[in-house]
């Protein structure tokens, strides 16, 4: 997965893709992956790196939506149950199957969450990944021996799946490449191109060089996710926005606050949500919050008041509880949720997808979640294919294989060239926050780092010492965004 060779497949007017895709997250990359697989001639181009803004930031779960059970959504939880077992299958160097635990503090709420995980071991069938069960108060102390004592009256065991974010949309990206289709990064679409009334390509600019491409593809898909109506505005400028931006923020502390390998799930929160606390790579993510927003940066950065939602939470329900100087990293992602009307709490909103036609041919897929991600991506190709008149296939990602592993526990120089040469790594940022997982793990061991992984990619990608100093130079204060307070 080479960024040069794919900006060259750019190049050529004469080629006229059979599917373009805008966006480079987990919906994009999904539809890209099911394309090519179908052997339509694929190309997918992201204006930043893969996953920036919401794809790598997560909680970090492959799970049926134990929270939809409330909402009476029972068809998505289903989907979603059927779809964490083929991501399990497809890609299990970078999923596993991770234990919850749910406390129980009221006199019926072990019986009523018993209950309620029963109904998501039946609904899992034979995807299930183990029985729940109900613990005693001793054996719960014993599993999460620095939960809260007092009051306690036992719990509630089950199982869900745990992945890495970015590192799947790698391995998505690279399956991809495999299977003759390119995406590349830090390429922009400006414009889209119409014959008459119907879209037939777009200009695109490679924001490096400024480089600019016209591209001719007989149908064009949007997965830009909180950015879905800025895209297709650029198709119509009357159209009316169709996304409610919902902000969920995590943070991420020492895992003395919850050793063990089980994770932690609160039920229900003072706001209605259901609230986690995970191990993950050597240390514990906690969130995650669901705030509305109206804009939605590129860089979104959590709001004081979510994370004082996430300290009260914690320390309602861990002994020892860590506090703001213990925070290591915090980080949030935007949810992009398809409007129901005026007024709707984005708690409240579908996390169904979405699909949408406009006149001129632009095929939209908003919404939706990781968990099914590939049922998304399958759902669209299948809208595309007709709409751009390609021959009809079936789409074979059900068991398809994904290329791609997890970071290395150790950032060397070779590793850091490698990232560039081979997974298409563009700066300091790339590398410690997606490619590794340094920034969202420990903003300050990110910052430390960032000299030396700048010098490594300078090597690999040609760049001059003013080229680093830039790097680190920019780098630092986002990190900075990292910390708190």
């Amino acid at each position: 997965m080479n960024r040069e060779q794919s900006l060259q497949a750019l190049e050529d007017r004469s080629t006229r893709w059979d599917v373009l895709i805008i966006g480079g997250g987990a919906t994009g990359l999904g539809a890209a992956v099911d394309a090519a697989a179908r052997g339509y001639r694929t190309l997918l181009l992201e204006q930043h790196d893969f996953g920036k803004a919401t794809s790598s930031r997560s909680t970090k779960l492959i799970h049926g939506g134990v929270r939809y059970l409330r909402q009476g959504n029972i068809s998505l939880v289903r989907e979603s149950l059927r779809e964490r077992a083929r991501l399990l299958q497809n890609a299990p160097q970078l999923t596993r199957r991770q234990s919850f635990i749910v406390p129980a503090y009221g006199v019926l709420d072990r019986a009523f969450y018993g209950v309620g995980l029963k109904l998501y071991d039946a609904l899992s069938g034979k995807f299930s990944l183990g029985p729940s069960q109900l613990i005693s108060r001793e054996e719960t102390l014993r599993e999460m021996p620095t939960i809260q004592s007092a009051g306690l009256r036992g719990g509630v065991r089950y199982f869900d799946g745990q992945f890495d974010d970015a590192r799947l949309l790698i391995a998505l990206a690279n399956t991809l490449h495999d299977l003759g289709g390119f995406a590349v990064n830090y390429v922009r679409v400006t414009r889209l191109l119409k014959e008459g009334a119907r879209i037939s390509g777009v200009i695109a600019q490679d924001q490096e060089s400024g480089r600019e491409f016209e591209i001719a593809a007989r149908v064009v898909i949007n997965a830009t996710g909180v950015f879905t109506d800025a895209v297709r505005q650029l198709d119509d400028l009357a159209s009316r926005a169709m996304v409610s931006a919902s902000q969920g923020a995590h943070i991420v502390v020492d895992r003395r606050f919850l050793p063990g390998e089980n994770a932690l799930m609160v039920p229900k929160t003072k706001d209605g949500r259901v609230l986690f606390a995970i191990p993950w790579h050597g240390r514990v993510i906690i969130g995650t919050t669901d705030t509305a927003v109206r804009e939605t940066p590129l860089e979104p950065r959590p709001f004081t008041q979510e994370i004082e939602f996430l300290l009260e939470h914690a320390k309602l329900y861990l002994a020892t509880a860590p506090c703001e100087g213990d925070i290591l990293s915090t980080f949030a992602g935007l949810r992009p949720l398809v409007k129901a009307g005026a007024g709707d709490a984005t708690k409240k909103l579908s996390r169904d997808h979405t699909i949408l036609v406009s006149n001129s041919g632009l095929v939209t897929i908003t919404g939706g979640k990781w968990t099914t991600y590939r049922q998304m991506g399958e759902d669209v190709v299948n809208t595309a294919a007709q709409v751009g008149g390609l021959e009809a296939r079936a789409s074979r990602t059900h068991d398809l294989p994904l290329r791609g592993g997890s970071a290395p526990e150790i950032i060397s120089t070779e590793v850091v060239r490698g990232f560039a040469r081979d997974e298409m790594a563009r700066t300091v940022e790339d590398v410690l926050s997606r490619r590794t997982r340094t920034l969202l793990l420990d903003a300050r061991a990110a910052m430390a780092a960032a000299p030396s992984v700048a010098a490594a990619l300078a090597a690999e990608l040609r760049r001059d010492e003013s080229w680093q100093r830039a790097q680190v130079e920019s780098f630092q204060p986002l990190a900075q965004q990292h910390l708190w307070p």
